[in-house]
């Protein structure tokens, strides 16, 4: 049995969560949020709790239980509290901008990127050098996060680039004289 998968997902106050067959939605005061589960396992709600079960012992079955559980809990947690991921841009003249809904970044290119937020996804710009990416959704937030860093990745020879909050960037000697 899953460990993961068999653990209860709790329902904080405030969440509404409707189950209808494989599909569910859960609304809660940040956002709302909504998924078609794989077949051959069933998430139902008891009382403040929801257990998601599989039928059988199935090599498939095994493998999507904790991933439903885990999805089903990640949309729990998103639309109580709201997912980040902070991004700190290393380098001379390197920089972020807010515009709008749009992130202006200066990263040593002859011309500034712009990063458009998606829909459910807010940009703040504390400092010149920090990103935050927040959201409802955890795999968009990762996955926007992730297309920033892709932008300019962290170099290993000074570490200039853009690299989440605390993220640790193997670094080369460079060459050495004789």
């Amino acid at each position: 049995m899953s460990r993961i998968g068999k653990a209860p997902i709790p329902v904080p106050s405030g969440v509404d969560v409707t189950i209808d067959g494989n599909h569910i939605t859960v609304k809660g005061p940040k956002g709302t949020l909504d998924r078609e589960l794989p077949g051959g396992v069933t998430v139902r709600r008891e009382g403040e709790e929801i257990l998601v079960e599989r039928p059988d012992d199935e090599r498939q079955t095994r493998a999507l239980h904790g991933l439903v559980r885990s999805l089903v809990n990640n949309m729990v947690v998103g639309v109580n509290e709201e997912f980040v991921k902070e991004l700190e841009i290393i380098g001379t003249g390197y920089r972020a901008a807010l515009q709008g809904s749009t992130i202006d970044l200066s990263l040593g290119f002859s011309h500034p990127v712009k990063v458009d937020a998606p829909q459910g996804i807010t940009f703040e710009v504390p400092t010149a050098t920090r990103v935050v990416v927040r959201g409802v959704d955890k795999e968009q937030v990762g996955q926007v996060a992730a297309n920033i860093r892709a932008i300019r990745k962290p170099e290993p020879y000074k570490g200039k680039g853009v690299r989440y909050l605390g993220e640790h960037v193997a670094r080369k000697a460079g060459k050495t004289a004789k």
